[in-house]
């Protein structure tokens, strides 16, 4: 779905597509209902409590109040010590994009929205780094389940065991002493999602020198909870009609051929609740799409007055499911542009109006930078053998084979032969019908049999012809490691605290002086 939507074939579905990227930079007044004195005071009282206060992020938030102003809005899960690469590759093409759209009496501003409501411990708790030895270092914290990362404090025995993992790191000490002070730093966070909105802010953060960095956002920060709280009321009104207009995209999607990634099941609203106890909960309704029935988490019961009472007095207890947390971001943020991954692409495809309940337009999703990050060593080797990383990436053996198949002159291995097979076969085809009509489609039959089992044998040969240059040298699993660390691609794997512990700021640098999207690989010397 990504590609169509990159392509503007889905104009049913989305309301702007990567093209109208132009037309947003002529804007005309935007959201000017919105309280952004309300929003900045909120944010600057965030930004107090997380110790990030500086002038260069006062300078930023002055901006930010302006009345023409407006956000290039991004997120990820508090993932540890940052989580994986893309999450900071996301803060980086927001701050790309914002540049782009930004002008002198229209300020567009980078903001990073903390998925702090999240309850999905899993998510967040582990994460790759790799060493100049090539070890693979896997940090695992053990988080409490079902609790939103929000609320979790940050335990010494965390520290402890990223201090550990900074000392078994193989890199040399003048690298490795910026990474660790940066990371002691982050760590006088009090919360599981302090620590990583720190850490964020450093590296993306307003400095000297990336004056136009991020503004870092945590939603349960009370006084930013209380300004989305009327977008919740609204949805305690008619708990149901997110979910249905959800279901109704899925069924269009469905029919265009998609599989919908979001489903509402009877009954499900897109609304959580924490409870006393600390644990979040879906609300579920019963008694018509209206209010005026019973809400229920857990077997415990509730009016749709109990909870508007929750919202007065705790208004960061009550949070938005995946389907309306979108729209109640924009609810709160001047959103000119939400730069998203693939499947948060497949998310809005159903969420347009959803927004529109809301009294929103949809803004543009904007597809993420994806990058690949290639060290000299892994450089060469991809260069010897002649692949590219999404290449290898897709399927390691198959690339690796086809390439050394190539360098071997091994023509029973390759495409072209099997296309000259093809086209063999279908000429016998032919011939034969000439002499007899009733044998064409059983020697077509017999051919595409035959074409298969080769192709079988072909692709059996490759991954061994892999296989055996693998254990001669080792280059098939060295750059797994590298591309594909524990068989996940490795920007959603690797830490990118990986690059800065081995080549310094260059990372950084690097990636802050590309487009805003796209697929690229950057080379590290």
């Amino acid at each position: 779905m990504a590609q169509a939507y990159q392509g503007g074939e889905l104009p049913g579905l989305f309301r702007l597509h990567p093209s109208d990227l132009p037309q947003l930079a002529q804007r005309a007044a935007f959201r000017p209902e919105l309280d952004r004195a309300a929003l900045t005071s909120a944010l600057r009282g965030y930004h107090a409590r997380l110790g990030t206060l500086t002038p260069a992020l006062e300078a930023r938030l002055t901006r930010l109040a302006a009345p023409n102003s407006a956000v290039v809005v991004t997120g990820q899960q508090a993932g540890v010590l940052g989580g994986p690469a893309y999450s900071v590759h996301k803060g980086a093409s927001a701050i790309l994009l914002a540049r782009q759209l930004d002008a002198p009496d229209a300020p567009v501003i980078p903001v990073y929205w903390v998925a702090s409501q999240d309850h999905d411990a899993e998510e967040v708790a582990s994460t790759s780094l790799l060493d100049f030895s090539e070890t693979l270092h896997r940090l695992s914290l053990d988080l409490p389940v079902g609790i939103p990362v929000g609320r979790m404090p940050w335990k010494s025995e965390y520290t402890a065991a990223v201090r550990a993992l900074l000392n078994a790191f193989d890199t040399p000490p003048e690298r490795r002493e910026p990474v660790s002070a940066l990371l002691e730093w982050a760590m006088q966070g009090k919360g599981y999602a302090d620590v990583f909105a720190r850490l964020l802010h450093r590296l993306l953060g307003p400095r000297q020198g990336l004056e136009d960095g991020l503004i870092v956002l945590d939603p349960l920060h009370p006084a930013l909870a209380r300004l989305m709280a009327p977008a919740l009321r609204r949805e305690l009104g008619q708990p149901l009609e997110s979910s249905r207009r959800i279901e109704a995209a899925a069924t269009e999607l469905e029919a265009q051929g998609f599989t919908p990634q979001l489903r509402r099941p009877a009954g499900a609203t897109n609304l959580f609740l924490e409870r006393e106890d600390g644990v979040r909960t879906l609300l579920r309704y019963s008694g018509g799409r209206h209010a005026g029935g019973a809400f229920e988490a857990e077997g415990q019961t509730y009016s749709q007055l109990d909870l508007e009472a929750v919202l007065d007095a705790r208004p960061d207890r009550l949070t938005p499911a995946a389907g309306l947390r979108p729209a109640i971001q924009d609810a709160l943020l001047p959103t000119l542009a939400f730069v998203v991954g693939p499947g948060e692409i497949a998310y809005g495809a159903q969420l347009r109006e959803v927004y529109a309940l809301h009294g929103l337009e949809q803004p543009l999703l904007w597809p993420r930078l994806s990058a690949t990050w290639l060290e000299s060593n892994v450089a060469r080797m991809l260069k010897r053998f002649g692949v590219t990383p999404a290449h290898f990436q897709a399927d390691p053996e198959r690339a690796l084979g086809e390439a050394l198949a190539v360098q071997r002159g091994a023509a029973a291995a390759s495409a072209e032969r099997l296309g000259e097979l093809k086209a063999q076969f279908e000429r016998l085809s032919a011939d034969l019908a000439c002499l007899d009509s009733t044998l064409e489609s059983a020697a077509a039959r017999t051919g595409k049999r035959a074409l298969d089992q080769l192709s079988r044998l072909q692709d059996l040969s490759l991954r061994a012809l892999a296989r055996a240059e693998n254990e001669r040298g080792g280059q098939l699993s060295r750059l797994r490691l590298h591309l594909l660390p524990n068989g996940v691609p490795q920007e959603r794997e690797m830490n990118f605290l990986t690059y800065l512990l081995k080549h310094g700021d260059e990372p950084l640098s690097l990636l802050l002086s590309q487009s805003a999207g796209g697929q690229v690989s950057l080379r590290l010397e």
